[in-house]
């Protein structure tokens, strides 16, 4: 995780090249892969080397690229876009790269970082689209995997698209003037049947399609939607791909405590972000300016992304907030996300049911415990269920205490589990007559999930197994 934080050194960009002068310096095979790369461009190019190898007099010929038989003068790189010094020579190469300098062209010295005034990407070509990927000189190797790799995903026809959008530019600025719909008619445009019919290679019914979606998105009344989104235990990679996507359409990202700032991140960065995060004791806005905020927002024809840890279903408040906005008639959606539970026993390969052994699987709030009532899943128990308690370790000696006195077994095996899915998760397992000493560790200060169960005995964390006649005491 340390290196999503390490700066760039160099700034990406792409020049404009078409109908200027790109100069190549070298007469073998760097320079014709130079020349072959830019020949996927509309730039003039010329290439100035006293003597070819074959390999380069084959792409002058394939390209049309000017070849001028000696090495190039400083009247020779004025007013071009881009220079490249490929003559193998590291001090024909020097010299050459100052001449362009001193001329205010940009250089690249094929091989030598420590000469480059830019470097040389990696590129997938879907024209007008295209990827770039560089390393800024240090392991060009690896962006040519990358760059593999990106191309097997992107499909053959996403340049077509790319050109109906711009045929269709005007029109829509012209038809739908406000921003927001605007965005919406454009993530419909590349997610919805007109990108499906123009990448399967029906670009005619793809035209009519985005004619007949522009009509129908200029005559509709802009109106807001709220998604309550499960932004999943923590890590930014068991997002799920419906939640990446609404969180780039979203005009507006609430969001709580525990959502990381990495996955809020993967929202739109013109986005209007709002923390209303939650925690023992403080709140940034109360659950009714939470509803207030999702039906503003919404009312102002915003589409809205309600952000909430694990799974907004699960001890999320979602339904007090959709009982809201129900109420206020604000359209909704739910995107499930992967709970702390689920996330906590795949971490450490709890089987949460398993044959013979728990059919049953329970998830309780440590909230359950504060009365004086024994909650009605503490009963399951006695037949083996496996138990996930959330907000439980401020009330884990009392979790313990009421369990042993409904008759489950002390050696009942246990698990605390804090940070879930995360790189700096924790995981301490034990018996039931052990559960506050576990909860109360003072390596633990993030969020926990008490998992109770025979079960446990089955994990990676090396509980002893518990016969089903031990659990009742």
């Amino acid at each position: 995780m340390a290196s999503a934080h390490r700066r760039l050194s160099t700034f990406p960009a792409f020049h404009k090249v078409e109908g200027r002068r790109v100069v190549i310096a070298g007469g073998g095979e760097a320079a014709a892969a130079k020349l072959r790369l830019l020949g996927e461009t509309s730039a003039v190019c010329f290439l100035f080397a006293p003597e070819l190898d074959a390999e380069a007099a084959a792409e002058i010929a394939a390209s049309g690229a000017v070849h001028v038989a000696r090495w190039p003068e400083a009247g020779d790189l004025q007013d071009a876009a881009l220079f490249f010094a490929a003559s193998g020579e590291v001090e024909i190469d020097r010299a050459l790269a100052g001449l362009a300098r001193t001329a205010g062209v940009p250089v690249n010295v094929v091989d030598r970082p420590d000469l480059c005034d830019f470097y040389v990407p990696a590129i997938v070509n879907r024209a007008p689209l295209s990827v770039a990927i560089a390393t800024e000189g240090t392991a060009p190797v690896l962006a040519r995997h990358v760059r593999a790799r990106i191309d097997a995903m992107l499909a053959p026809a996403l340049g077509d698209l790319a050109a109906l959008a711009e045929t269709l530019r005007e029109r829509v600025a012209a038809q739908i003037p406000a921003s927001d719909a605007r965005r919406r008619f454009w993530a419909h445009f590349f997610s919805g049947p007109t990108a499906a019919k123009v990448l399967a290679g029906r670009i005619a019914e793809g035209r009519a399609e985005a004619s007949a979606d522009l009509h129908e998105a200029a005559d509709n009344v802009l109106a807001g939607h709220v998604s309550l989104v499960g932004a999943g235990p923590g890590a930014e990679d068991l997002l799920t791909l419906r939640a990446q996507r609404l969180l780039q359409e979203a005009d507006v990202i609430v969001y709580d405590k525990l959502v990381p700032e990495a996955v809020v991140a993967m929202g739109r960065r013109d986005a209007l972000r709002i923390y209303v995060g939650k925690s023992k004791g403080v709140h940034a806005a109360s659950q009714d300016e939470i509803n207030d905020i999702l039906i503003r927002e919404a009312r102002d024809g915003r589409r809205v992304v309600r952000l909430k840890s694990g799974d907004p279903l699960i001890f999320g408040r979602a339904g007090e907030e959709m009982a809201a906005l129900r109420a206020a008639g604000v359209s909704f959606d739910i995107v499930p996300g992967i709970t702390a539970a689920i996330a906590a026993a795949a971490d450490f390969e709890i089987p949460l049911t398993l044959r013979d052994v728990a059919s049953t699987f329970v998830v309780a709030t440590g909230h359950d415990m504060r009365g004086d009532t024994l909650p009605e899943w503490a009963g399951l128990m006695l037949s083996g269920a496996t138990v996930a308690v959330y907000m439980g370790r401020s009330v884990a000696a009392k979790v313990a205490a009421k369990l042993l006195d409904a008759g489950i077994a002390p050696s009942t095996p246990v698990a605390v589990v804090e940070n879930a899915s995360r790189e700096d998760r924790k995981a301490y397992a034990g018996r039931l007559d052990e559960l506050a000493a576990l909860a109360g560790k003072p390596e633990l200060d993030g969020p926990v999930v008490i998992i109770v169960g025979r079960v446990i005995a089955e994990s990676a964390l090396g509980v002893s197994p518990l016969p089903l006649a031990a659990m009742a005491a």
